[in-house]
């Protein structure tokens, strides 16, 4: 098993008056050649946005996007909608960038502060046509079990959100004491995962809030919850064609 752990304190930081970003991997201005990508992964900012203030029109080709809103309310404006989509917690939206799409992004409320998680996955496929999805996840359906929110476009994962890369975005909440085991896809696949909020102890690692672990060369691995802690994981293929 090869692991790389990420402390909290350790991402890339962005303060923008308006935006306060944190980088798990090189992005905009702030750079790490040793952390570029995660195999397929290649961003994962944990943003927080002022109210009524947002991302303007901009735009993106040959890359599926994820966003996943912690706290507050999302709105999404793209060239293949011309109207405003709200996104909450509780969705998750994807977006195939393919040919080439323009976007704005803000957050839709005067009065309370937008934190939502954005993952960028290096596609399998070039050139595809645009497209967007989002779909409502129960909480209840990831107590002590793994969620899937996001797979491949031919995986068996009913229910999912799909894009064109074979990855998998789970989530998963872990009472106190409670153990769990993730088993991994494929040989060829890494998982990234962050604690979203909690105090687990993995591969005699401990891991706090916004703390996160790349691990790969392994099928499976355990994770026991120190405290109610809830867990992100981005399993990717680890060789990028």
């Amino acid at each position: 098993m090869k692991t790389i752990v990420h402390k909290a304190e350790s991402r890339g930081f962005a303060n923008h008056g308006w935006l306060q970003a944190n980088h798990s991997f090189s992005f905009a201005r702030w750079f790490d050649p040793e952390r570029i990508h995660f195999g397929a992964l290649r961003v994962l900012n944990d943003d927080i946005v002022a109210p009524d203030m947002g991302f303007g029109t901009h735009p993106h080709d040959n890359m599926e996007i994820i966003t996943i809103p912690l706290k507050g309310v999302l709105k999404h404006r793209d060239n293949m909608h011309e109207k405003w989509q709200p996104v909450v917690p509780g969705e998750v939206q994807v977006m195939s960038a393919g040919t080439g799409v323009q976007h704005s992004e803000i957050n839709g409320t005067s009065d309370e502060y937008l934190n939502l998680f954005q993952i960028w996955i290096i596609p399998d496929t070039q050139g595809v046509s645009p497209r967007y999805d989002q779909k409502t996840f129960s909480d209840e359906d990831r107590k002590n079990e793994l969620q899937v929110l996001v797979s491949g476009m031919n995986s068996g994962y009913d229910g999912s959100l799909k894009i064109h890369q074979d990855a998998k975005i789970s989530r998963i909440d872990l009472d106190t004491d409670k153990e769990f085991t993730y088993k991994v896809s494929s040989e060829n696949h890494g998982v990234y995962m962050m604690v979203i909020d909690g105090d687990i102890a993995i591969e005699s690692q401990e891991l706090k809030t916004r703390d996160a672990i790349g691990i790969s060369e392994t099928n499976e691995f355990s994770i026991k919850a120190r405290t109610e802690s809830q867990l992100l994981f981005i399993e990717v293929p680890m060789i990028v064609l």
